[in-house]
């Protein structure tokens, strides 16, 4: 018997990656699809029939995690090979190199105007990172075991993350401190996002669970025990009405938020489901697994309450405008009151550098990354103003010692940067020394092997 129209539709399948899929990201547009795999390769992939797909090397270990920009300008992706990159996503690929993180590198996520990129780590930290000016910004540290997953919120002014220390911890971006945090005692989070409006987190969790918090109050608002294995992912429908699951039980949920009820399970996947995406407009979803298939979605529910709710939706997004504390922050006292948490805003070891020469800087360092209607000059100053001077209402310092400090970090970042390049010119003297060496020694023994 067909399917009922509003009933969601397995439109297509990508087969490409030689190993399970790990992530999956849908540009702005929804005309393309990233993916990332175990293969240690990404995909793009063009939601069109017939369309050729781009694969990018780069990555040494498994790729845990990928996501377009805003714009769709640039990549980010996560390895267990410890870095984080950014790509161009066009048939070339070329790509920039972040080093901070000590393990491998779980997530990567941009906040919404695309200027910065928040990275979880199983080094305990969630990082930070300018994307205009290409450097790393700060670290968050309270975790005590590994990050699975850091997400901005829409507005940019918090970060959510989840651990396997069984906490759920939200963070100011502000004062770089956590002001909530919500703890289980049975599992652990693998995935953590907010809602569309910034109300709510939805937690993918290992005992099968998925849970909605309201942040507000600081109360669980919904628990579903739908799946019979390990929730691994979890995306909200734009509308915010809905919200899809991705479980090891092979299978995909969706729920619907409204009424509290599972409303759809899916089954095309064999084996674990470890990702699944609406797209940007909804309309779309997919999902990726360990049988190494990225399957493509179409919803066909809701669609025109979607659109809707998606303009009320950017009605609350004014990235420039005071903080709405009443409709984010809890309005009951939370567990960190009269305990203020500080967090470690250097780290010795960031090196940021580009693989492939000059020639990516340029194309990084692009004004397009924040607004294709302003003017380079403008964008600069806009962009240096709201990543490193606080405003007249939070300045607790005269401005000319705030100068002097930026001049001071600017300075750092010149000799952070000059320190890895010479790192790299000395790795490449002592390879070029140990080779010498091993002539040497392979002369001498023909030298011996005569006499």
């Amino acid at each position: 018997m067909a399917a009922a129209p509003e009933d969601p539709v397995l439109e297509r399948y990508f087969k490409g990656h030689k190993a399970a899929v790990t992530s999956v990201a849908f540009s702005p547009s929804g005309k393309q699809l990233a993916t990332a795999s175990w293969d240690t390769f990404l995909m793009l992939w063009n939601c069109k029939p017939q369309a050729r797909a781009f694969r990018y090397v780069g990555h040494k270990d498994v790729v845990t995690s990928v996501q377009f920009s805003p714009l769709g300008n640039l990549l980010a992706s996560a390895s267990r090979d410890r870095t984080v990159r950014l790509w161009i996503p066009d048939k070339r690929g070329k790509s920039s190199e972040f080093k901070a993180h000590t393990a491998p590198v779980r997530s990567v996520d941009f906040s919404a105007d695309g200027q910065f990129l928040a990275t979880a780590s199983e080094d305990k930290s969630i990082k930070v990172w300018n994307m205009y000016r290409q450097r790393f910004l700060y670290s968050l540290y309270r975790h005590t075991h590994w990050v699975r997953c850091a997400k901005f919120s829409p507005d940019g002014r918090l970060i959510v993350s989840c651990s396997e220390d069984k906490t759920i911890k939200i963070w100011d971006t502000t004062n770089k401190q956590c002001v909530n945090n919500f703890s289980d005692s049975v599992g652990f989070a693998n995935f953590v996002d907010f809602n569309p409006n910034g109300t709510c987190i939805a937690s993918a969790g290992s005992d099968h669970t998925v849970k909605i918090w309201d942040i507000r109050v600081n109360k669980l608002l919904q628990h579903y025990q739908v799946h019979s294995g390990g929730v691994n992912c979890v995306s909200f429908h734009p509308s915010g009405n809905y919200i899809i699951t991705a479980s090891s039980d092979g299978t995909l949920k969706i729920l619907d938020l409204l009424e509290g009820r599972l409303i759809y399970t899916l089954q095309g996947h064999t084996g674990p489901v470890f990702t699944v995406s609406f797209s940007k407009g909804g309309e779309l979803f997919s999902s990726g697994g360990a049988d190494t298939q990225v399957l493509l979605w179409r919803t066909n529910f809701d669609y025109l309450n979607c659109k809707d709710m998606i303009k009320r939706n950017l009605k609350r997004l004014h990235f420039d405008s005071s903080p709405h504390l009443v409709d984010i922050y809890p309005r009951t006292p939370h567990p960190h009151e009269g305990k203020i948490e500080t967090v470690e805003t250097t780290d010795t070891t960031v090196r940021t550098l580009p693989d492939k020469g000059e020639e990516i800087s340029r194309y990084f360092l692009n004004p397009s990354l924040l607004s294709p209607d302003c003017s380079p000059a403008a964008l600069k100053k806009k962009t240096e103003d709201m990543s490193d001077i606080p405003s007249e209402s939070q300045r607790s310092i005269p401005l000319a010692v705030t100068d002097a400090l930026e001049h001071i970090m600017e300075q750092l970042n010149v000799l952070t940067q000059t320190v890895s390049i010479l790192e790299q010119r000395l790795t490449l003297t002592e390879d070029k020394l140990k080779d010498c060496l091993e002539n040497q020694q392979r002369l001498f023994n023909v030298i011996q092997q005569k006499s």
